[in-house]
């Protein structure tokens, strides 16, 4: 039977972006499909009763997770430079359109190699249609869909039910009754669905 991996994450976190590097392969290795789950870290960290200050706000925590970052990219031999702003919540929004089109991990994929590879503003609309069209996907009817009523009501129902779930941060992968939190758990996530 094919086990799936929830794979809660949010564009705005760059150990969600390394997680995604590495993920699709795992999944394909292990038999298993990825179900992705965009949510709001802020509001998560929130709805857990974390009311405390963001990485960014924490100079030597930020200093010492910059470093972690480097690091992390080099290891995965991809790009990483912080993006223009971290407005993300359309592209989060986005996903789930693309989720409904059966091209979310093209579409996830793309999404972060802009957002944390190159650096974009995710602000702007112009980028967010141009990584529609690049993994085939029809950027009106996705514009549309991050605008309208529905899809912000259904990304807000994604929202509620991942905290419900007991998600405070990303990227976490669910599997099972099995939870495991950042990109330097997907060792432990292998070897459990290897077993």
């Amino acid at each position: 039977m094919t086990k799936t991996i929830d794979f809660y994450f949010d564009f705005i976190s760059p150990f969600s972006y390394l997680a995604q590097v590495k993920l699709p392969d795992l999944a394909r290795r292990t038999g298993c499909v990825i179900e992705y789950r965009p949510i709001d870290i802020p509001e998560a960290k929130i709805a857990a009763g974390n009311y405390g200050p963001s990485n960014r706000e924490v100079v030597p925590k930020i200093k010492v997770m910059m470093a972690d970052l480097e690091r992390w990219a080099a290891k995965y031999e991809v790009p990483l430079t912080f993006p223009a702003s971290f407005a993300c919540s359309d592209w989060n929004c986005a996903a789930l359109y693309a989720r409904g089109q059966d091209q979310a991990e093209a579409f996830v994929t793309a999404a972060y190699h802009r957002i944390w590879g190159i650096g974009i503003d995710p602000r702007d609309q112009n980028e967010l249609r141009g990584c529609a069209e690049d993994v085939g996907l029809d950027a009106d009817a996705l514009c549309e869909f991050v605008a309208s009523p529905a899809g912000q009501g259904e990304y807000r129902k994604a929202r509620t039910q991942a905290y419900q779930r007991g998600v405070f941060g990303a990227p976490m992968m669910f599997v099972d009754d099995q939870i495991f939190w950042g990109n330097d758990r997907l060792d432990f996530l292998e070897s459990y669905l290897l077993d």
